[in-house]
């Protein structure tokens, strides 16, 4: 069961990032610029982000099997309908239908979480994600490769297909399982806002992961123009084979789990900070062309990647904990404001890579790290002197 919704995990995800690695093939197929071709990138994530709190929290209310089927079924008719997109906007529409809709890996993992020992949460959701990433990499380098052999389209029908079988095995094997709330839907939609406003370890949780991601689709959306740009000149299917370099990330999550179980979120969370950090000068390097420069991409990305798919094992950790009842519900809070920070940071690397160029991109994500780390250290600080006040 444990492979069957880690595979869950992989077909959902990935199909919000395998149009990332086409959009140069977008942009040339429809004869749009870049940029314009990159909103069906930014318009997956708004879509993504808007399931995530408009959906994710029926979790908490419908059973699994049914929702999941339903939700796959259609994510499989956006991209059929992308995939015969005869222009740009029907093909923006229907991507952010697929992003709406893929919102399956955020239903698992609260599910996920109920099944097992408070001891073992962390190292679950690291092989979930492990099987998240996996979605994620495999997808870029297969719509990669796939686009230049067949076209931009090829990819989108082949992907609906994919998400069609699995809602056929899903509805034939997943348990049945019986929802722990019974609250009218505007309830639990409510009931989100709630958490966030009164848990503050969901809320530095949200931060945390909001100014990773920011910063991660920042690099990936940027690093198709870079690769396919004057500095490279290399094809679409090269950003896909570069992501396959963070395939290193499957093995470090499960890792990264084991160790959130003995250490605790806080730790992992700092380490993972750092890293990002240490990314953004290492990637600063790609903008010099060339194989010095192909190299510090390579390294630069696969730092960024374990960073912030290890500080979301972490943050999911300390976030399923608060309340178990309610577990979907702090989901869609957490996933939300990660996703709008995804989106966010889309939009802000495009204009910074249009400004300032690659090492502009760097930058911003030197930033956002920073900026997590402050809250960080607040964090840890600002207990210490109530806990001093109170021995006293």
């Amino acid at each position: 069961m444990v492979l069957i919704l880690a595979t869950t995990c992989a077909v959902g995800v990935g199909n919000i990032y395998f149009p990332q690695a086409i959009s140069p093939l977008v942009a040339a197929g429809l004869r749009e610029s870049p940029d314009a071709a990159a909103l069906v990138v930014t318009a997956t994530q708004i879509g993504y982000t808007a399931g995530i709190f408009l959906l994710v929290p029926l979790g908490d209310r419908i059973p699994h099997c049914p929702f999941l089927v339903t939700l796959l079924t259609l994510t499989g008719i956006g991209l059929l309908a992308a995939g015969c997109a005869p222009a740009l906007p029907p093909l923006v529409a229907a991507s952010a239908l697929i992003g709406l809709t893929t919102v399956a890996a955020q239903v698992v993992a609260p599910l996920a979480a109920g099944l097992v020992a408070a001891d073992r949460r962390g190292a679950v959701m690291g092989t979930l994600l492990s099987g998240s990433i996996g979605g994620m990499l495999l997808a870029r380098t297969f719509s990669g490769t796939l686009g230049e052999w067949l076209g931009w389209r090829a990819p989108y029908l082949v992907a609906a297909v994919l998400v069609l079988l699995l809602a056929t095995v899903l509805a034939r094997t997943l348990p049945v399982t019986t929802p722990p709330s019974r609250q009218p839907y505007p309830a639990l939609l409510a009931e989100s806002l709630r958490l966030l406003r009164t848990e503050p370890d969901l809320r530095r949780s949200c931060f945390y992961q909001a100014t990773s991601f920011a910063g991660f689709s920042a690099v990936w959306t940027c690093l198709a123009l870079l690769l396919t740009g004057p500095a490279y000149d290399l094809g679409a299917q090269a950003v896909g084979m570069l992501a396959l370099v963070g395939a290193a990330t499957m093995l470090c999550t499960p890792f990264a789990g084991r160790l959130v179980d003995r250490k605790g979120s806080d730790p992992v969370n700092l380490v993972c900070m750092l890293g990002a950090l240490v990314s953004a000068a290492v990637l600063a390097e790609g903008a010099r062309g060339g194989a010095p420069g192909l190299a510090a991409l390579v390294l630069g990305t696969l730092l960024l990647d374990v960073a912030m798919q290890s500080g979301m094992v972490a943050n999911q950790a300390r976030v399923f904990a608060l309340r178990p009842d309610a577990r979907s519900r702090l989901n869609t809070a957490y996933m939300t404001c990660a996703y709008l920070g995804g989106s966010g940071g889309s939009w802000a690397g495009l204009r910074v890579y249009g400004r300032a160029g690659w090492r502009g991109v760097c930058a911003l994500v030197a930033i956002l790290a920073a900026l997590a780390l402050v809250r960080h250290f607040v964090a840890l600080y600002g207990r210490r002197p109530r806990s001093a006040e109170t021995a006293q």
